[in-house]
């Protein structure tokens, strides 16, 4: 990147590309085992959910290299994290620990690192059972409550929750329920 100007990189949508990763509508874990900086913490940002190895760190340090992030650090790690911490993490490059990201928001769990893959492919299968249909709607409408007010959002996830009235495998979830069974998806 050392080399590239702004004339390259305006004219050719430098990092565009990149937000492909949080437009794919099955559900993406990340599991960071190790330093996720830069583009790296960005990239973990968009998928749906992230696991940590106990060793891992994020951070935004752009800032050293006299930049700032360019594929969504300053706009998603606020959102996760909070203004605050945000701020601190882009404005000095400074890193944050497994656990702090955690404890912030950032993550949904740490593990030990050698069980990270472990735990990722384990919530992967377990989310791989569900209908994919129902999952699909699930996690738009857990992102509209990022990009949406908290009415739009409640009015979106109320005519997604009713879509669901129009597919098999709410009934079949439904049935499977009340005959004490294991519901068997077919996806439509």
């Amino acid at each position: 990147m050392q080399d590239l100007t702004f004339k390259k990189v305006v004219s050719g949508n430098f990092l565009g590309h990149w937000s492909r990763v949080s437009d794919v509508t099955k559900p993406v874990i990340a599991a960071v085992n190790g330093f996720a900086l830069g583009g790296g913490c960005e990239l973990a940002m968009m998928c749906d959910i992230i696991y940590a190895g106990e060793r891992a760190s994020f951070g935004q340090p752009e800032i050293i290299l006299g930049t700032i992030p360019g594929a969504g650090g300053t706009q998603r790690l606020p959102r996760f994290v909070g203004k605050s911490l945000a701020m601190e993490m882009c404005l000095t490059g400074d890193r944050i620990t497994a656990q702090q990201a955690l404890q912030a928001g950032l993550v949904s769990k740490v593990v030990a690192n050698e069980q990270l893959l472990e735990e990722a492919l384990k919530t992967a299968a377990k989310i791989a059972s569900y209908s994919k249909v129902a999952t699909a709607m699930c996690k738009e409408a857990v992102n509209t409550a990022y990009e949406t007010t908290l009415k739009e959002g409640l009015h979106f996830e109320k005519r997604t929750f009713h879509a669901t009235f129009a597919t098999e495998d709410r009934k079949e979830g439904m049935t499977a329920f009340i005959e004490k069974r294991s519901p068997k998806f077919t996806d439509s």
